[in-house]
């Protein structure tokens, strides 16, 4: 077992969350990133956990709003040859990866995962090597060279499949970086599965307690639950997935209420998707919480309009993701061996956070 990560012990240094806008300010903002997008020859790709200023921009703009996978894929199909990407560090990572050509910007280097930083390179890489006999299996939202120490990169999407093939094949798995999980995909599959201890500070604070009574107080409500969560609040899910799985969740199921147990940021697709549903944020209060992310991502939440300007306007090594040709091609076998897998099950490949 790792023992690099201890969130009950480890405090990140939380960005200050930027300053507060007018509706005055918001729209000045959104007219000059839209005449900035056209002069750049550029496109704005979001993630689901942004502020919905920024996802109504991206729409609005040509961009998408997407999964981080699904963001770097469309931006290697769009035309743009600057792809502006609104979310955490790795994600413009795997959009460079997937886009080598291309300039990718982000709003600020410094917007970080605590999957991410929970597992530095180095540390992970004597990991596997005190583990030979496992494959490696690294979970989307990692940094290049963690990827790039892996045999495959995943997102919950594809999870369980995947690892109930290389267990049929035999192989025990290494798991990284997300504990709650891997140990979901554990126990859908029955492998062998060794996790590294990381956890995404957003879905592990969601707490059985406090969820017990949201649900007693709505009794009708549908619970759904990302799979980074703790099994306890898994088990009390009427439907477990990734982001774009719950969104589709929210539309298949019955009940027109719906407790949401992820990043409060995916509200804005999912009401966009069933606006007649009554939507509930899963409560990360209650005993035993420390509500550090009051289930919204400090770090998505450093992508406001200015920062998006900033970004445009400057470019340069304060907003520019860079990757190494040789990091780039080493991270990108595993990313290609998963997209293969994917084609013959012939599934969609979405899902990371």
């Amino acid at each position: 077992m790792s023992d690099v990560l201890d969130l009950n012990v480890d405090v990140y240094p939380f960005p200050p969350k930027p300053a507060a806008l007018s509706p005055a300010q918001k729209q000045a903002y959104r007219d000059t990133i839209a005449a900035q997008l056209k002069q750049q020859n550029a496109v704005l790709v979001a993630h689901y956990y942004t502020d919905p200023d920024i996802q109504a921009l991206a729409e609005a703009s040509g961009g998408c709003v997407a999964d981080s996978l699904e963001m770097a894929r469309f931006g290697s199909q769009h035309p743009a040859t600057t792809l502006l990407v609104a979310g955490v560090r790795f994600m413009g990572e795997t959009a460079k990866i997937l886009n080598p050509e291309k300039r990718v910007l982000m709003p600020t280097l410094q917007a970080e995962c605590s999957l991410d930083l929970g597992c530095p390179d180095e540390a992970f890489a004597a990991f596997c090597d005190q583990h030979p006999d496992r494959t490696v299996v690294v979970y989307a939202n990692t940094s290049a060279a963690v990827k790039a120490r892996a045999d495959w990169v995943v997102t919950s999407s594809i999870a369980v499949e995947l690892v109930e093939h290389l267990d049929s094949l035999g192989q025990k798995i290494l798991w990284a970086p997300d504990r709650h999980l891997g140990n979901y995909v554990r126990k859908q599959t029955g492998a062998d599965v060794l996790c590294w201890q990381g956890a995404c500070i957003v879905h592990d604070e969601f707490k059985t307690q406090a969820l017990s009574r949201m649900k007693a107080l709505h009794p009708d409500a549908a619970i759904l639950v990302h799979p980074e969560s703790p099994q306890a609040v898994v088990e009390m899910a009427d439907a477990v997935g990734s982001t774009s799985q719950l969104i589709q969740a929210a539309q298949r199921l019955p009940q027109r209420k719906l407790i949401v147990a992820t990043d409060r940021g995916i509200f804005y697709k999912m009401q966009q998707a069933c606006p007649e549903k009554e939507l509930f944020e899963a409560p990360t209060a209650g005993e035993g919480a420390s509500c550090r992310s009051c289930a919204h991502c400090p770090w998505m939440a450093m992508n406001g309009l200015q920062a998006l300007s900033e970004a445009l306007a400057q470019g340069g090594e304060a907003h520019e993701i860079h990757v190494s040709p040789a990091l780039r091609e080493q991270a990108l076998m595993p990313l290609n061996r998963m997209l293969a897998f994917a084609a013959t099950l012939k599934k969609p490949v979405k899902g990371n956070a």
